[in-house]
């Protein structure tokens, strides 16, 4: 430190150079600031190396709860998630409000800006329902914000000009003179005046009753829905749909009077609003359509065939015509659906004597579909946009620098692994090209990753012990919880998930992520012809009712049609068998998601010995190895047999193990049950469930002396021939 000071006393005579002189030097290392600093500058930003700065779309909460100045005009911007034209996320006023929460507990912990953060909200007829009044959530969350305090947070809910004097104002000084101001305020206005009111070309009624369509264009009937892919095993459906058409069957008193059960009552008036809540979207599918090959009541994916083909004579002008005419949104959207594929988006025609093209019908069709909340189309119109969430990127990163390794697309078709991080037009890029036509379950897949990212930023544990997420595989099973929960087709789940809102669609995640029993209630909307649907959690009691069957008491069922009928015998045994299944969901939820119990892959590594102890890539290979098992279940199953194994070394038995086939294990584990339960075996082919397994043996708890991991474990003791006594007990030595 000495010969830096003198070395730069002899240059006090050349301050022209820059260098500080003696007394300036701080221990701190800080600086007198000579000339001034802009406010912001664009970070990164270099034209000889090519770098284009801070992408321009990504504006965090932080930046927009500041006011800015420029061309000596006050600006406010609202904060991005709050932004209708990126993606449909904030047409839901109930995410909204949740997640308005959740940001004003961001703005708490991480503000450091001089002056107070201001949140920026705009109460426009866009967030009025379809009967024009505001939200019943939204009422609630402007009484808590004028109460003081919400979320923790200490706030004050004023008119913009009342925090002018205490809100943080930055001026935008990194512009270079005022003509530039100008021009980019000028830009600003111009973009906001692009977003008022367009000439309407559709018809923004909402009838829900289709037209006759003529039998030339019956093809394009139902093309929306068949280009989707996702569906529920038809086969594990049936026997809940026998199961719902027996009990209706038997609610028939005899006594000649109306019963729930009787198509002419009421009651089942309202619960047929609940299961086929998309009144007029249940289409006849076309039994034709290509899948893979799927074990009896594991979830899958199929592919779809698109339902017209280049030979099939499709009278494009009389379509043209009948979308002139229809009022009946799905109409509108088959029709407009079929001109996309067939044409492109960039296709000209006449809509109500207006030159446009089919972009623009998408786009007023994606805005009349937020208006009336019908999010299945919400979600199908925006894939068609090709709509990009601005947060997907940042969303993806988030789970990736936690150790989580990602995967899009559907499992052991066109499934797509995510390592790092990718740029938001390359990640996009990536989810679409794996859905191909299904542009509903791609959109569905963005919101998925922006709800999985928020979770692991609040509740880390409910991701523990899980290495890879696999998308495609949690669609599945939420579609499948639907179809046990409402028991009805997978088709008819399919349609229930995608209309669901997003605040729902995030409900309906975060309790199968967190394993917990969640009911779905009908919730009568605004619409005289149709409902939507609820999740909301189990009553604690229930639950532990449920998973402890600590109790053979009748129990409430899982489906709560909100209908003051009384409970009959029936509904007592469809509650035991839903809860005679629960160790089978329990596995199959563990497998989709990749949980695995605390510890797993150290002990796979004490049995391998291979790499290094803890590496990650290790815990990789294994589940990269797992994850070639389609079916959750089995998976799970799989799971078991190898803790099974570690045991062997943990125990330090004196016992060659050289070579074990783990799927050996497992058959032979089924084997040792069947032959316990004394199960015959015709009824043992009626109940085969994955991998030649039956389903009992799936639905047994894995603890206790019936238990999965007892017979596992006897099934170990008789490939590697470890003596045993009369009743198959092996001896161990206690500590």
């Amino acid at each position: 430190m000495g010969r830096i000071t003198f070395i730069l006393a002899k240059l006090d005579n050349y301050r022209s150079t820059g260098f500080p002189i003696p007394g300036e030097l701080d221990p701190l290392n800080r600086r007198l600031v000579s000339e001034p600093k802009p406010d912001i500058v664009v970070q990164g930003k270099n034209k000889k190396l090519g770098l284009t700065g801070r992408p321009s779309s990504e504006v965090g909460l932080l930046a927009t709860s500041k006011l800015y100045v420029m061309n000596e005009q006050m600006l406010a911007f609202i904060p991005q998630f709050m932004d209708q034209q990126q993606f449909y996320l904030s047409l839901d006023s109930k995410f909204i409000v949740d997640l308005i929460r959740t940001e004003v507990s961001f703005l708490k912990s991480s503000w450091k800006g001089l002056g107070r953060p201001t949140m920026t909200f705009i109460v426009s007829r866009n967030v009025l329902d379809s009967s024009q009044n505001l939200p019943t959530a939204l009422v609630a969350t402007i009484k808590k914000l004028q109460s003081g305090y919400i979320a923790g947070t200490r706030v004050h809910m004023g008119k913009l000009r009342d925090f002018l004097t205490t809100s943080c104002v930055t001026k935008l000084s990194f512009l270079p003179d005022d003509s530039t101001q100008e021009m980019q305020l000028n830009k600003i206005m111009k973009g906001l005046a692009g977003h008022t009111s367009r000439p309407k070309l559709l018809s923004f009624g909402n009838k829900m009753k289709r037209r006759h369509i003529s039998r030339k264009n019956l093809s394009v009937h139902g093309s929306v829905r068949r280009s989707r892919s996702i569906q529920v095993d038809p086969e594990n459906i049936q026997a809940l749909q026998d199961h719902l058409q027996r009990f209706q069957m038997g609610s028939t008193s005899t006594d000649g009077s109306t019963s729930p059960g009787d198509p002419s009552s009421p009651q089942d008036e309202r619960e047929d609003h609940l299961l086929h809540h998309l009144k007029g979207g249940l289409h006849p599918m076309p039994q034709e359509c290509d899948r893979a090959p799927s074990p009896v009541g594991s979830p899958i994916l199929t592919r779809h065939k698109f339902g017209f083909t280049h030979e099939e004579s499709v009278d494009q002008q009389e379509l043209i015509e009948q979308l002139n005419h229809t009022e009946v949104l799905h109409e509108q959207a088959d029709i407009i659906h079929y001109l996309v594929m067939k044409n492109g988006p960039n296709w000209k025609t006449e809509v109500g004597g207006k030159d446009c093209t089919l972009k623009e019908l998408l786009v007023e069709l994606y805005e009349k579909a937020g208006h009336w909340k019908q999010w299945w189309l919400v979600r199908h119109t925006a894939g068609m946009l090709k709509k990009r969430v601005e947060e997907l990127a940042l969303s993806a990163t988030d789970l990736l620098v936690r150790q989580k390794q990602l995967s899009v697309g559907l499992p052991s078709v066109n499934e797509k692994v995510i390592t790092a991080p990718l740029p938001p037009d390359e990640l996009a890029a990536i989810i679409f090209e794996v859905y191909g036509e299904d542009l509903s379950t791609a959109s569905l897949t963005q919101e998925l990753l922006i709800y999985l990212a928020m979770f692991i930023r609040t509740e880390p544990k409910l991701f523990k012990e899980m290495l890879r997420l696999r998308v495609g595989l949690i669609i599945q099973v939420m579609a499948s919880e639907l179809a046990r929960t409402l028991k009805c087709s997978g088709d008819e789940a399919s349609d229930h998930l995608l209309n669901l809102s997003p605040f729902e669609m995030k409900t309906l995640l975060h309790h199968i992520l967190s394993g917990k029993e969640f009911v779905i209630k009908a919730v009568h909307s605004e619409h005289e012809d149709e409902s939507c649907l609820r999740v909301k959690s189990k009553k604690s009691q229930e639950e532990a009712n449920q998973f402890a069957r600590l109790s053979k008491s009748p129990q409430k069922k899982m489906l709560d049609l909100a209908l003051s009928q009384p409970e009959t015998e029936e509904e007592d045994i469809a509650m035991e068998t839903d809860r005679q299944g629960q160790w089978l969901r329990r596995r199959r939820l563990d497998g989709a998601l990749n949980r695995v119990p605390e510890g797993f892959y150290p002990r796979v590594w004490k049995v391998l010995s291979m790499m290094t102890p803890g590496e990650f890539k290790f815990a990789l290979r294994v589940e990269t190895v797992l994850n070639t098992i389609p079916q959750p279940e089995y998976r799970q199953l799989m799971v078991e047999a190898l803790i099974v194994l570690t045991m062997v070394s943990e125990n330090e038995w004196s016992v060659k193990m050289d070579e074990i086939h783990v799927d050996k294990l497992v058959h032979e584990a089924n084997a040792l049950f069947i032959k316990d339960q004394d199960i015959p075996k015709e009824s043992v082919k009626q109940c085969e469930g994955q991998q030649g397994s039956v389903l009992h043996f799936y639905d047994s708890a894995p603890s206790g002396r019936f238990g999965t991991m007892s017979y596992l474990c006897r099934a170990l003791a008789n490939i590697l021939h470890i003596p045993a006594d009369h009743e198959g007990n092996v001896e161990c030595n206690l500590s």
